[in-house]
């Protein structure tokens, strides 16, 4: 359908004003294609920026938060300010019923042009069954070989890809992650000359740091062939080979007879999937010596999580066959692998702080990422860790650290009366 340009901008306008008419917006304001504003021109904390009158039906008509975030990739509308703040519309959304009023007010977007659109990044695809060893391969290789040198211009030196730990909240990241490992090295109470499995073990960080402040011998595995390449060379340029061997291989697949002292998994266990717990739990008790730790450091539902309408955004372009389990459910399946649980410590608040960081460095470097990813690979990353910080921050999201023993023979854990160790 033909329609004006008054007639376009008369339509976006009577869209929001119903679209947030129960639920207005405070940190967010909307800029049309022709600079007019709405509701008002008052500075906000992010101004979401229509690019072309056919912006919001792009955004809302297919009725899915995956089309959303298509919306974004394509440059149908930009966010200037705060991207974590606009996750507000999200928000809104949800108390009037989320989609459903998105399709009580499908005139006004069937009022609206439709814009052809360039190609999106790829998305996921494997024909393997969902966990399968080749397919979770490929899973990890989509995420973490997208480029080392895109991820070294945003993360810490250690390249340490997960939640920090702050002990004040303007600490800066460098100091945070290396928080971070010597608190998983105390709660682990690693002495010198034990044998350490680290599942996941990304570009290296924990092993070699656990083996430097520590005096232990880390044996670290991942899917990534990036991750494994970068991870070696670093072992290599630091001495440590003798210490630290870095494994390209599924931790489902070492040896029989493979033993450790103690066994970390810091941000893996959300690539292995609820159903596929029992078999992560058991095969990590199998690898641990009786009288050992395992530490478990992994994402999980919130006490206010909601799954996403439709098909999810995070599944197509950034974490594909990710799963994020309540956690009861890990808690289970740890118990019945024969683990007792020690402590558990939900971290969102750090990770929230992580990820503004990362926003913040990544934000800083657009113009060098373009030289490793294209724009819309960019703006996936920017999106989905600006959504994420705003999850932990509200508690749709959780991080988990849960302490695991596997007490021997005679029912002894082999661990202190107190905690007071973790914090000296």
């Amino acid at each position: 359908m033909k329609t004006t340009i008054s007639t376009e901008i008369e339509a976006t306008r009577r869209f929001l004003d119903e679209l947030f008419a129960d639920a207005p917006l405070r940190q967010v304001g909307f800029r049309l294609w022709d600079g007019t504003a709405w509701p008002e021109a008052e500075p906000r904390a992010a101004t979401v920026v229509l690019r072309h009158p056919g912006a919001l039906r792009a955004m809302f008509s297919p009725g899915t938060e995956k089309a959303l975030g298509e919306a974004y990739l394509h440059d149908d509308f930009e966010v200037e300010g705060d991207l974590e703040a606009a996750f507000e519309i999200a928000e809104s959304l949800a108390v009037q019923h989320g989609w459903k009023r998105i399709l009580a007010l499908a005139y006004h977007l069937h009022r609206l042009p439709e814009k052809d659109r360039k190609d999106a990044p790829a998305t996921f695809g494997a024909d393997d069954p969902e966990h399968s060893l080749r397919r979770d391969a490929e899973a990890v290789g989509f995420h973490y070989d997208v480029s080392n040198e895109f991820y070294q211009l945003w993360l810490d030196a250690r390249m340490v890809y997960s939640c920090a730990y702050f002990t004040e909240p303007g600490a800066g990241l460098e100091a945070a992650q290396a928080a971070k490992l010597e608190y998983l090295c105390r709660k682990l109470r690693l002495r010198p000359g034990q044998e350490v499995l680290d599942i996941g073990c990304g570009w290296g960080g924990f092993a070699l740091y656990a083996a430097e402040h520590h005096g232990v011998r880390v044996t670290g595995v991942t899917l990534s062939e990036a991750q494994a390449r970068l991870a070696q060379a670093r072992v290599r340029a630091a001495g440590r080979e003798a210490e630290v061997r870095i494994l390209r291989q599924d931790y489902r697949t070492l040896r029989p007879g493979l033993e450790f002292d103690a066994i970390v998994s810091v941000g893996m266990a959300e690539h292995v999937g609820r159903d596929h717990l029992a078999e992560y739990f058991r095969t990590a008790g199998r690898l641990l010596r009786p009288g050992g730790t395992f530490l478990n450091h992994a994402i999980g539902e919130g006490y206010c999580y909601e799954a996403s309408a439709g098909p999810s955004f995070i599944d197509a372009y950034v974490f594909p066959d990710s799963d994020l389990p309540p956690l009861p459910l890990v808690a289970r399946a740890a118990a019945e692998a024969g683990f007792e649980i020690r402590d558990v410590e939900n971290l969102r608040e750090h990770y929230a702080l992580t990820l503004r960081h990362w926003v913040r460095r990544l934000e800083g470097a657009h113009e060098q990422a373009l030289a490793f990813v294209n724009e819309p690979t960019y703006r996936v990353w920017r999106v989905y860790m600006a959504g994420s910080a705003r999850g932990f921050a509200r508690g749709r999201l959780a991080i988990y650290q849960t302490l695991l023993a596997k007490p021997d023979a005679a029912g002894e854990a082999h661990l202190p009366l107190t905690r007071r160790d973790w914090y000296g």
